[in-house]
């Protein structure tokens, strides 16, 4: 019985190194993971800082005035004024279309297809 229960526990110890074993690798490479995903985050955020100050340097006021003055005869660009924007009153939408007469419609079909259908 002895000799039963120290294989028993044997077996379970080689059990429990092999799962430990199995764990450690699974924990090193879930480790790696995260760390090449840190410096990926960090190298997009780098640049998302240097495509920011890009922006920045590219729509400076002066920048914008120099390049509108020396398109102009081209581009036509003027300074925005409040008349240029409209009321919503003034923008033209299509009539809706009623949703009985769309319904009659489909009837008004329907009954003419059953018509050719029948002899």
């Amino acid at each position: 019985m002895r000799v039963l229960i120290g294989m028993f526990l044997g077996a379970m110890v080689l059990g429990l190194a092999f799962w430990a074993y199995r764990e450690n690798y699974t924990t090193r490479a879930a480790q790696a993971e995260l760390r090449a995903m840190q410096r990926e985050i960090g190298a997009l955020q780098e640049e998302l800082r240097m495509l920011r100050a890009e922006w920045a340097f590219l729509n400076r006021p002066e920048r914008l005035r120099a390049l509108v003055a020396l398109n102009f005869d081209r581009l036509g660009l003027l300074p925005m004024t409040p008349d240029h924007f409209g009321a919503i009153d003034q923008v033209a939408y299509p009539a809706p279309e009623p949703i009985l007469s769309a319904l009659e419609a489909a009837r008004d079909r329907d009954a003419a297809d059953e018509g050719e259908a029948r002899p």
